[in-house]
């Protein structure tokens, strides 16, 4: 493997945030999600959520909806509240005795899903594996995005040479022009095949 390989292949690597202030439960879901092969990083309350969040980029939360204090609701208000975390996916987690309004609140406050615990494992690691996916998937995309922004500005930078070369000069190279459009020819024809 490259080192650019390397490098974006842990770029790639997708966090999952799991919060929950009881230990079996961060235990139970890191038995589930440890198969994915991506880190699993624990908060034990809404304000160690916040915390995590801040520090680094997520693919996923989970989200306890019953916790003291910063309870998962307003977690998640605060999580959908902040640029550098609105867009981070949120999948509550609570207890089977919850009240009924609980996921109307859920998906009100912005969460991407909603399940009751006992949860089948297949069902979270299936969902979990989605929200993977469109993680990775984004950040190719900005990738990508990334590399059309330099060659655009690799192109107006040459075409500003060639504008001025002509302006300034009566009897400008030809060759040398010819070279240049060749050069920004050759650019396009990468951009076009991605």
């Amino acid at each position: 493997m490259t080192t650019a390989e390397s490098t974006s292949a842990s770029a790639d690597r997708a966090s999952i945030l799991l919060v929950d202030d009881m230990e079996d439960n961060l235990t139970a879901l890191e038995a589930v999600l440890g198969s994915l092969n991506e880190p699993l990083v624990r908060a034990r309350s809404g304000e160690e959520a916040m915390k995590a969040l801040l520090r680094r980029q997520f693919a996923v939360v989970l989200l306890d909806i019953r916790m003291p204090g910063m309870d998962g609701f307003e977690t998640a208000t605060n999580i959908k509240r902040l640029d550098q975390t609105k867009d981070v996916p949120i999948i509550f987690l609570t207890g089977t005795d919850a009240d009924t309004g609980y996921a109307f609140r859920g998906y009100a406050t912005g969460a991407a899903d909603y399940l009751t615990k006992p949860f089948d494992p297949w069902v979270l690691r299936a969902k979990v594996t989605v929200f993977l996916d469109l993680h990775r998937k984004n950040r190719q995309l900005q990738r990508l995005l990334a590399r059309e922004h330099e060659q655009f500005d690799t192109l107006a930078s040459r075409m500003t040479s060639i504008e001025l070369r002509l302006a300034e000069d009566e009897n400008p190279d030809v060759r040398e022009l010819r070279r240049d459009i060749g050069e920004m020819k050759e650019t396009l024809r990468m951009m076009r095949r991605g």
